[in-house]
């Protein structure tokens, strides 16, 4: 509503049995049905229903299901209306999100969007109390990566406009190296000098005038201590690059620590993965 966007409820109602088959498997039960506009009307008909406390406070809203695969579908939508942001559960089954297998609980779906996404995709685990009307706290995690850019201006420029405090975040990975070899107190002090260094030439630099920020920089396991660094402060929003190697963006994968952070958080996490919609000019 403060911005007054037009917002999509979108569900993809399952994938054709074969071919131009009349019947579709559903994606949310497994269960076979005769797809008809009838069904396709009753499905919207449920997203109605189920969100109908909320939708009465938006006056610009549509409601659209189809049938496909849905990170396809979803994709799709997203180039066709040209939207500046996807919003996504991060998976679908009742697991516990601390399992050891926790590679597959996260949502191929989810997984599939972030990937191929032009605009920033947020990702919600848990339920969110604050969200977009009382963001107050946003948390902007780094790794000092060309990714990272992308991810810094997004969350600078929505600071800015919801009027909150942008923490910026670096944690200096201490976990032993490959060989075993463990950092001397000496080499980690001088990881967090450079990091801090690094935050005022690629970030506070830029920032023109705007003063609302925090710096803070950390050792550690990253997703450990940017998840405690959240709870601290009371993370409205935690903000970070899709991904941290210098690869093509269309084929990189979620990186592990953005992966911990999304399963993990109490509050959103936004992983953006192109530059498409926020490097625009301040």
């Amino acid at each position: 509503m403060k911005w007054e966007a037009k917002l999509y409820v979108f569900h993809v109602l399952g994938y054709p049995t074969r071919g131009y088959s009349p019947f579709i498997v559903d994606t949310r039960t497994g269960e076979v049905e005769e797809r008809d506009p009838d069904y396709i009307e009753w499905v919207k008909e449920e997203i109605k229903n189920t969100y109908a406390s909320l939708l009465a406070d938006s006056t610009n809203t549509v409601i659209e299901a189809t049938i496909g695969v849905p990170h396809r579908e979803i994709l799709r939508l997203a180039r066709r209306e040209d939207v500046d942001l996807i919003i996504m559960g991060s998976h679908t089954r009742d697991e516990d999100i601390g399992a050891a297998r926790y590679r597959h609980i996260v949502g191929s779906t989810m997984q599939r969007v972030a990937k191929a996404a032009r605009c920033p995709v947020v990702i919600i685990s848990r339920p969110c109390t604050t969200c977009w009307k009382l963001f107050s706290n946003i948390i902007f995690g780094t790794d000092f990566s060309k990714a990272a850019d992308s991810a810094y201006l997004f969350a600078y420029k929505l600071a800015k406009e919801v009027g909150a405090k942008l923490h910026l975040f670096h944690a200096c990975d201490i976990n032993p190296n490959g060989l075993g070899v463990v950092k001397s107190q000496e080499e980690i002090e001088k990881m967090i000098e450079n990091a801090r260094e690094k935050m005022q030439r690629q970030y506070i630099a830029k920032m023109n005038g705007f003063d609302n920020y925090e710096v803070e920089v950390r050792e550690g396991t990253p997703y450990v201590e940017i998840l405690k660094f959240a709870r601290e402060k009371l993370g409205d929003l935690i903000v970070m690059a899709h991904h941290t190697r210098e690869i093509d963006p269309d084929k990189a994968l979620l990186g592990s620590t953005v992966e911990q952070v999304v399963l993990r958080a109490a509050c959103p996490v936004a992983s953006v993965n192109h530059p498409d919609k926020v490097a625009m000019e301040d």
